[in-house]
């Protein structure tokens, strides 16, 4: 699976999204190391903390599904917008090597890391014994 073509999955899972409240049509890929694909969108709510990430929805489908190790995610928006600080810990808790492909809504793409995005990241190994 090329960046190219997981980007492309993103932009579709995008399409799906349900933004009444913002208009933010939000997409997701999650590559798992096996080579199986997780789509996801954001799905918000009128009780505005209810509203869920499409990131997130793609990883804990994957994770639901039995998966634990990811190489890759593509997040897909309007303008190439980064994952909010809620996905970047889910994202960090499930893989800091993850490459992350962020696109905007025409395909255009940059590549960066979990780690790249959250350096500072709080971890199972900050959790005492």
């Amino acid at each position: 699976m090329t960046p190219e073509q997981l980007v492309q999955l993103a932009l579709e899972a995008r399409r799906r999204a349900y933004a009444p409240y913002s208009n933010y049509f939000v997409g997701a890929a999650v590559l798992a190391d096996d080579g199986t694909i997780y789509p996801g969108c954001n799905v918000e709510n009128a009780a505005y903390p209810s509203t869920i990430c499409a990131e997130r929805v793609a990883l804990t489908s994957a994770v639901a599904n039995g998966k634990r190790c990811f190489s890759a995610i593509a997040v897909a928006t309007s303008n190439g917008g980064t994952p909010c600080g809620s996905c970047r810990q889910v994202m960090a808790e499930l893989g800091l090597d993850m490459a992350v492909y962020i696109a905007d809504e025409h395909g255009n793409f940059r590549t960066t890391t979990v780690r790249e995005l959250l350096p500072e990241y709080f971890g199972p190994e900050h959790l005492p014994a």
